[in-house]
């Protein structure tokens, strides 16, 4: 008598999990682990930095006043200011000591009495530069490290939906559902260490879905142009706006403080404001500024105003079409900064959760290995 084939697809559905799991999972646990990190990367770097102590003793010094003092004290050419909305934080101004530098340096000054503190690299920009470097390229060569790294997080993402697949109990019914939403404490550390696994990584399910699928975008630049290509609009979209901008007479000029009393008339509520400066490519101000009452941080809008202060153009996130807001938001749909604190927050205990899935999952397939052996 023939024997029973008893492969079923829920047993497909189990191997393909174990055996990408097992060869991945040394990979996944540093990517998620540095990743866990670096959902708080602004945060640590700002606890670590050092603060210039400000306070509020008289009238603020206009912004021109300070540029002049910059330059006076050959920092460097400045490049554009932020703004903050508490009175008791310091302006950052960008400088550069070289205007063909890429990204150039910040400075705080203090409005009140123009002190001047350069922003010093210390052993946290180094240790999260660090984790930065393994969590995209496994600090390997760019060309070899995004692929890995790309490929796993597929890996990844198949390990997911087969994850939910194993979730769902094989016979259908309330009783059943329930024990995959618990972690019974009080068993014994393997059930324990099974529900680690099935139960956390169904909570943590979709927050890895999210981070994959916007990850996948600095690992292959294919799939980012074919995102690019379903969203109707580029993702990654750094290139600046064209604008005429007509020759300005000098008497026509307004100071930079003119400007950005103009820009905050146009943009007319509180939040933080980035100003950058006209430059050799652009012969006008562009603005950037976020509202203190949204719910998201990195909901911004823009202005561009030419030396006179005439409005050339204003860019409204909420006018934006969905499409273009889905491409703008990548970075922080992958990082977590979408909903500020609140998001970070989750995102830091999916990753956690993340980091702890191979580890459980290793655990309990030696636990299968052993039981076989202690069968046979």
């Amino acid at each position: 008598m023939k024997q029973k084939n008893t492969y079923t697809f829920r047993k497909l559905i189990n191997d393909i999990h174990l055996w990408l799991g097992l060869a991945s999972g040394i990979v996944l646990f540093v990517v998620c682990l540095t990743g866990t990190v670096l959902a708080f990367e602004h945060e640590i770097k700002d606890f670590f930095a050092e603060k210039l102590t400000i306070e509020e003793t008289n009238e603020k010094i206009a912004i021109s006043s300070l540029v002049n003092t910059l330059k006076e004290k050959e920092i460097g050419f400045v490049t554009g200011v932020t703004l903050p909305t508490n009175d008791l934080k310091p302006y950052v101004f960008n400088v550069k000591k070289d205007l063909k530098e890429r990204r150039g340096a910040k400075v705080l000054v203090n409005p009140f009495n123009a002190e001047v503190k350069k922003v010093q690299k210390t052993s946290a920009d180094a240790f999260l530069l660090v984790m930065f470097k393994l969590h995209r390229w496994l600090m390997l060569d760019t060309t070899v490290g995004r692929p890995i790294v790309g490929i796993a997080t597929i890996i990844f993402l198949i390990l997911s939906i087969t994850g939910i697949v194993l979730w769902f109990p094989r016979k259908i019914k309330l009783k059943n559902f329930k024990q995959g939403f618990k972690i019974k404490f009080n068993a014994n550390w393997k059930r324990i260490n099974h529900d680690l696994h099935n139960t956390l990584g169904f909570y943590a399910c979709i927050f890895i879905v999210i981070m994959g699928l916007t990850g996948l975008c600095w690992s292959f630049e294919g799939y980012r142009e074919g995102l690019s290509t379903v969203l109707g609009t580029k993702v990654f979209n750094r290139s600046s706006v064209k604008l005429n901008v007509d020759k300005i007479p000098t008497d026509k000029i307004l100071t930079v403080d003119e400007l950005i009393a103009t820009a905050n008339k146009t943009l007319d509520y509180k939040g933080e404001l980035s100003v950058t400066f006209p430059n050799k490519r652009n012969n006008y101000y562009s603005f950037r500024k976020s509202d203190d009452s949204s719910f998201s941080p990195v909901f911004t809008d823009k202005l561009y105003l030419d030396v006179s202060g005439k409005v050339l153009a204003v860019d409204y996130f909420k006018d934006k079409p969905f499409n273009v807001k889905i491409a703008s938001l990548i970075k922080p749909l992958h990082t977590g900064e979408i909903y500020g604190m609140l998001s970070k927050i989750i995102y830091f205990l999916a990753c956690l959760i993340a980091t702890s899935l191979p580890v459980t999952g290793t655990i309990i397939w030696l636990n299968k290995l052993k039981k076989n052996k202690k069968k046979k």
